[in-house]
């Protein structure tokens, strides 16, 4: 059952920003665990040769450490959030 949420969604709602983002990073843990094991797997099945998958997957992990601190450690949730110039 999807996540409701108890208003109207409005991305200037701090919460509403905050639960977006998350979900947001876990469709992305999702989709990096679902691609990478898939291609693990072909790569160890088939025992083919594939020397850029681990830089692949480790740049892709990277990608989601950043993202990862970004939403719990940069991301700016208050009410008013500052405006760009």
């Amino acid at each position: 059952m999807p996540p409701r949420w108890p208003r109207q969604p409005d991305r200037n709602d701090p919460a509403f920003r905050k639960i977006d983002d998350r979900m947001n990073f876990a469709f992305h843990v999702a989709l990096f665990s679902a691609s990478n094991s898939g291609l693990w797997f072909f790569h160890n099945f088939l025992h083919m040769t594939w020397q850029w998958l681990p830089y692949v997957t480790g740049s892709w992990f990277a990608v989601l450490l950043v993202h990862l601190i970004y939403i719990s450690a940069i991301a700016n949730y208050s009410d008013n959030p500052p405006k760009s110039t």
